[in-house]
């Protein structure tokens, strides 16, 4: 009989020290109101304007329309300042392109088979791109490279073939000699192929599509 009670007494000592073990137990889940019940649902309790970039967008243009945030590169207005027709008309850029086999009929069957490709759903669906960024680097750069077209133009493409091979010749280079910009110390290869290698894909682009164009 006192062997059953002490083992009673054993049983019934150890499982109150679990339990206290398990009682005493820290909480570590992590809370924002630090576990005091404070925490609020920030996104039903902040201002419209905070809720996202495009809430935000909105809530500049009511204050003023042309912000810096929502301001549109005014491609028709530059063209107009840099008299970019004029340079196009000067430098015979038509008259040539006829000259190589191309003209608005070739361009208009060219159509389908842009949006075939998707290349028309890519540009519709990415205009604040193109007008901000590319129109941009395109309309400044116009009255350089104008001239140039126009005298590539003349020649027809081999002129634009020596340029994707110079192109792809000076990235290959600065690639097989490791070469760095002075400086900052960065490799040129990676660096100047940001622009050498579209010019190159282009430059080969276009005098293809000129010497098929001159075939018809």
């Amino acid at each position: 009989m006192k062997f059953l009670v002490l083992a009673l007494c054993l049983a019934f000592a150890d499982s109150f020290n679990v339990a206290s073990r398990t009682a005493v137990r820290p909480n570590t889940q992590l809370q924002e109101s630090f576990g005091l019940g404070l925490g609020e649902d920030t996104y039903t309790n902040q201002p419209d304007f905070l809720k996202g970039e495009g809430e935000y967008k909105e809530y500049i243009k009511t204050i003023k329309e042309d912000s810096l945030l929502n301001r549109q590169y005014n491609v028709i207005r530059r063209v107009r300042e840099l008299n970019l027709l004029k340079a196009t008309a000067d430098n015979g850029i038509l008259s040539k392109l006829e000259a190589q086999g191309v003209d608005l009929v070739t361009i208009e069957k060219l159509l389908p088979l842009l949006e075939e490709y998707g290349l028309l759903s890519l540009v519709g669906n990415n205009q604040q791109l193109l007008i901000n960024l590319v129109a941009p680097l395109a309309v400044e750069g116009a009255p350089l490279l104008i001239p140039i077209l126009g005298g590539a133009l003349g020649v027809g493409p081999p002129a634009f073939y020596t340029a994707a091979a110079v192109c792809g010749g000076l990235e290959a280079f600065l690639i097989a000699t490791d070469a760095e910009l002075p400086l900052v110390g960065l490799p040129a290869g990676p660096v100047a192929g940001l622009l050498l290698v579209p010019l190159t894909v282009i430059s080969a682009g276009v005098g293809a599509a000129l010497a098929s164009a001159k075939k018809k």
